[in-house]
Parts: C-alpha cells; sequence; structure tokens
C-alpha cells in the first residue's frame, strides 16, 4: 500500500492540534511548520491548503492564517420551503440558522434575463426581469450569495421590489399574488469559485476552495415558473441534508 503524501501527514497533524485546541488562533509561519516538522516551505503550504479548504483556516491577507471556528449550517430539504415557514411571517433562511446572527446586504434591481433565465420563466433572452441580490452572513462570516429572478408582469411594482419582501419573504408575497409556488426543483454543482466570488466570500483563495452552485426553479400549481434563484455557497459552511420518502 502507497504511503500518505507528507502534506496529508502534516495537515493530519494540524488537525488534531485544531482539534485539542493546541492550535487555536493564528497557526506559525511556513517557515516554522517546515522546520516544525521536518518539511520543506512548499509542503507545509499544501498542508495549510488542505486545511483552508476544510474550512478549518483562513488567511488574512498581510496577517497570516488563523484558525476558522465555525459551526456548519444545516441546510434541510424539501423542509426548509414548507409553507409553514412563510404563514408564519419566517424566511426560508431561518430554517437553515434558526437563532444565529444572520445579516443580509441586498440589492434589488431589473436586468436583462439571460437565456437561461428567459427559458425559465417564459420571456425573451434579454427581457428585463426583477432581480433580488443577496449576500448572507451568520455569525460575521459570509457563507452565501443568491440572486432571485422574477418575471416583471407578476413582481414589478408589488412588495417583492422592495429591498424588505415584508414577512415570509418572496414566497409569501407570491402567494398572496396567486401565484403561489408548490413545486421546486433545484440543480447542484461543485466548482472551484471565481475572483469575485473568493472576495465576497472571504475565502482568502481560490486554491483548493470550492463552492456549490444551486439553482432553483419555483413553480406554481399550473406549471408556470415564478423564480429563478441561482445560489452560490461555501462549500466549508454548509451540511446539505435530504428527507424524503421511497
Amino acid at each position: 500500500m502507497a504511503s500518505e503524501p507528507t502534506y496529508q501527514r502534516v495537515a493530519a497533524e494540524l488537525r488534531a492540534a485544531i482539534a485539542s485546541g493546541d492550535l487555536d488562533e493564528r497557526l506559525p509561519s511556513l517557515a516554522v511548520l517546515a522546520q516544525r516538522y521536518g518539511v520543506t516551505s512548499d509542503i507545509a503550504r499544501s498542508a495549510v491548503d488542505v486545511l483552508r479548504a476544510e474550512g478549518l483556516v483562513t488567511t488574512r491577507r498581510g496577517s497570516g492564517v488563523y484558525v476558522r471556528r465555525f459551526e456548519r449550517i444545516t441546510r434541510r430539504s424539501p423542509e426548509r420551503l414548507g409553507r409553514q415557514y412563510r404563514a408564519s411571517g419566517r424566511a426560508v433562511q431561518d430554517s437553515d440558522t434558526g437563532p444565529r446572527l444572520r445579516v443580509v446586504d441586498i440589492v434589488v434591481s431589473e436586468q436583462p434575463a439571460s437565456s437561461e433565465v428567459a427559458e425559465a420563466l417564459g420571456v425573451e433572452a434579454g427581457q428585463s426581469v426583477l432581480t433580488r441580490s443577496r449576500r448572507f452572513l451568520v455569525d460575521n462570516r459570509p457563507v452565501q450569495l443568491a440572486t432571485s429572478f422574477l418575471p416583471l408582469d407578476i413582481a414589478g411594482g408589488t412588495r417583492i421590489a422592495y429591498t424588505d419582501a415584508g414577512p415570509g419573504g418572496t414566497y409569501a408575497r407570491l402567494a398572496e399574488l396567486g401565484h403561489e409556488p408548490v413545486r421546486f426543483t433545484e440543480r447542484l454543482t461543485a466548482r472551484a469559485p471565481n475572483p469575485d466570488e473568493v472576495e465576497r466570500l472571504d475565502l482568502g483563495s481560490s486554491i483548493g476552495s470550492l463552492v456549490l452552485d444551486i439553482v432553483r426553479f419555483a413553480s406554481t400549481e399550473v406549471g408556470r415558473c415564478v423564480e429563478v434563484n441561482q445560489m452560490t455557497l461555501d462549500a466549508t459552511a454548509y451540511i446539505l441534508e435530504y428527507d424524503f420518502m421511497a
């Protein structure tokens, strides 16, 4: 059996030190790590990259590498999209984060629809649609970027066009307008982040980092798609849980 790569061995020892509390704030420099474990600086860097990809450490520019303490968010489906949340005036995100501190940066505008969005919403490519772009921070950590696209003939000029869509959020307003979503389809892919996502999600580096792309299509009882939601999640911040009958 092939021996474990040296950088993985160093990463395992660093991981154990973090778990035990021996490393609880700033990691030593690469030179110190290399000397401590008897390896080259490149191997020490690769070991730190493994921990960064796992979400255990984060790089602060000009300061160093620090241990990241964060309880992963459990994103439960399909429970989180149930009517009970919007009926009680709670947001979908309440299902994920509960009482944890959550801050949402939001910008509402009108933008030309891409071909994918236009096809789903049943409009012409390039036609203006309402967009709700958000960045979610949980416990002061950026964890998700999301942009919802909605047809203007439904959402334009309504409470949905305000940054605060009101109790129960967008889906509650759609239900009041006679376009309640009753079916949701999500497509999930994993990939490396682009530079803008690295910055907005505070990933430190794209090396070894992964994000989860989730595209959700929300449809009414008559089959009309009334929202396309494109989400980008820091893969190290989430646990995705699915519960369904056989």
